[in-house]
């Protein structure tokens, strides 16, 4: 029996989770894949954004400039990567220069600071790589990039040190109040609850739903992305936008915090909410559309596409709220810039609970810091792929992974039996080759350390037989 269940181990679930990790409280985290972020939290921008792109008075204004304040103290407690970059949004027509005007003063309003409108030459001095047909610019000195997956892993294993429990591969079915409790039915047996919180990103509508809820409707929203080489990271500092449209803040330019280039996203709602394929002709439109801001990526250099959906839903605002079913907690449309806004919302989720009559004890064996698993090499760093010491013994050849990080991420509360749940803490897969020189070494680190067949170690975990169709680089290289 938990005092509350977390359905969905994304940002936002994973936030929350830590923030009640705090407290003597019971609390459980159930996630429907074999890892957490494995939604829209993992295929995003990475954008900490300045919060000067939503509607004043709203929520997702609110809790984005509250969550871009929290970034910096979280990474120096959880070593997840965050870096300040700051942000432009170009203007290419005059009449473009009028809704900078409007962003800059909605964002004086959300209390955003660092806040100016620049001009076209100004910009191209901060941004030499810049097209020469910029006009004008908003500037944002308080926009960043995380590494969004990186960020929900950490808040995972600082949850689970914590004593949160966090179950994979279990889906829920179905939930039934009953006497001021729920019992919870799940893909892996049942559990009760005396309060749940929805954080289900794009099926939230439907877990809402299994309660009788049925005032929300999820559209997703597909958003393909590309990621280029290092070496192109060259062309841009900072988070590099266009002037937004009703669909979203459109097509960017950006340097991950790892340091690659990555263009993106389009914005297409589609009817699958599993559907995260990316297909050629988007491709070519996004990588024409960046081309607008910045020209002179070369495309030769592009590494692999991907794709996330964002839950829309049918109110133009974050949700967050008790519902009209005691001890029922829902967050609704979480979509942009839920990433920025997640420690806020968890906060105030926090707070709804309390409101609720949970009762809210610390604990004095709270401990808010995690170690990285990814160190940074020195210059002295004597790596090898056939060094007998797993310190320096080279697994990814690309991105510098050694034997001993990978062992580390292994054994750190959650489960990991994928490559792909080591890439995303390791970075071994990451790089130029993809994967052609570490994936098979890396599955026979999997087997040994965990004591399984080597045929048992999949590529993305049990559900994931079926891969996204991904264009192939060879269709868009010559772009």
């Amino acid at each position: 029996m938990y005092d509350v269940c977390i359905i969905g181990a994304g940002v936002v679930g994973m936030n929350i989770a830590r923030e009640l990790s705090r407290y003597k409280l019971r609390v459980c985290v159930l996630e429907k894949e074999a890892d957490v972020s494995c939604g829209c939290s993992k295929a995003n921008s990475g954008i900490v954004h300045g919060g000067y792109s939503d509607e004043s008075g709203s929520l997702k204004a609110e809790l984005c400039v509250a969550g871009n304040r929290l970034y910096q103290q979280l990474d120096a407690e959880l070593c997840f990567g965050y870096r300040q970059t700051g942000s432009m949004v170009l203007a290419f027509r005059e009449e473009d220069v009028a809704k900078l005007e409007k962003l800059y003063n909605q964002g004086l309003r959300n209390g955003v600071q660092g806040l100016s409108v620049i001009s076209g030459e100004q910009a191209r001095e901060m941004e030499p790589h810049l097209s020469r047909e910029v006009k004008a610019a908003l500037y944002c000195e308080n926009a960043g990039v995380t590494s969004p997956y990186e960020f929900v892993i950490a808040l995972a294993e600082n949850a689970v040190e914590n004593g949160v429990e966090l179950r994979l591969n279990t889906e829920v079915t179905a939930i039934q109040p009953f006497d001021g409790w729920f019992t919870i039915v799940t893909s892996a047996g049942e559990l009760v609850a005396r309060t749940v919180v929805n954080a289900a990103g794009v099926y939230s509508d439907a877990i809402a739903s299994m309660i009788g809820i049925d005032d929300f409707r999820i559209t997703p929203r597909r958003g393909q992305y590309l990621l280029l080489d290092k070496d192109q990271n060259y062309l841009v500092k900072s988070v590099i936008f266009q002037v937004p449209t009703e669909l979203g803040k459109g097509i960017l330019v950006t340097t991950t915090y790892h340091g690659n280039l990555m263009i993106g996203p389009n914005a297409e709602d589609i009817g699958d909410k599993a559907d995260v394929g990316t297909d050629e002709e988007t491709i070519r439109r996004i990588v024409l559309a960046a081309r607008k801001s910045v020209p002179g990526f070369d495309m030769k250099k592009a590494l692999t596409s991907f794709a996330g959906n964002r839950p829309i839903a049918n109110r133009t605002d974050f949700v967050i709220e008790a519902s009209k079913v005691k001890g029922f907690i829902n967050l609704i449309g979480i979509d942009s810039p839920g990433l920025t806004a997640s420690p806020a919302i968890a906060l105030k989720v926090v707070d709804i609970l309390e409101m609720a009559g949970l009762e809210l004890v610390k604990k004095s064996s709270f401990q808010p810091c995690r170690q990285p698993i990814i160190r940074k090499k020195s210059a002295d760093f004597n790596g090898r792929i056939d060094s007998p010491d797993p310190e320096n013994h080279i697994i990814c050849r690309c991105e510098q992974v050694t034997e001993a990080e990978i062992i580390d991420s292994l054994h750190r509360g959650i489960p990991v039996q994928s490559l792909d749940a080591v890439k995303l803490r390791t970075r071994a897969g990451m790089g130029k080759c993809q994967g052609a020189f570490c994936g098979s070494r890396v599955r026979q680190l999997l087997a040994r350390e965990l004591n399984i067949p080597l045929e048992e170690v999949t590529q993305r975990g049990k559900r994931s037989s079926v891969l996204a169709q991904r264009a192939k680089r060879g269709d868009y290289m010559n772009l």
